[in-house]
């Protein structure tokens, strides 16, 4: 049975892949910081990752209430209900 994934979710994959390969090559050049070919593939991989972050929140909204995020999405989350405005507190 083959599964399709939505278009979020396959950018958030990508997001977190290329997340999990920056934190991975980090690691390492904290122990090889000599390693230009790890510096290279970091340099390769932060680009993917910050390029996935941006076309996916651009797309569905930040991923974090804070950090960087597109200038359109800066205040999103003004725009739900705060917790005191919800029936539940009224």
């Amino acid at each position: 049975m083959v599964v399709m994934k939505s278009n979020s979710r396959e950018l958030l994959d990508r997001v977190l892949e290329y997340h999990f390969a920056c934190i991975e090559l980090n690691l390492y050049l904290d122990n090889n910081p000599d390693d230009e070919y790890a510096l290279n593939a970091y340099s390769e991989y932060s680009h993917k990752f910050m390029q996935a972050k941006c076309d996916y929140e651009d797309e569905y909204g930040p991923l974090t209430n804070f950090g960087y995020v597109p200038d359109s999405y800066p205040w999103q989350w003004v725009c739900n209900p705060w917790p005191w405005d919800n029936e539940f507190y009224k």
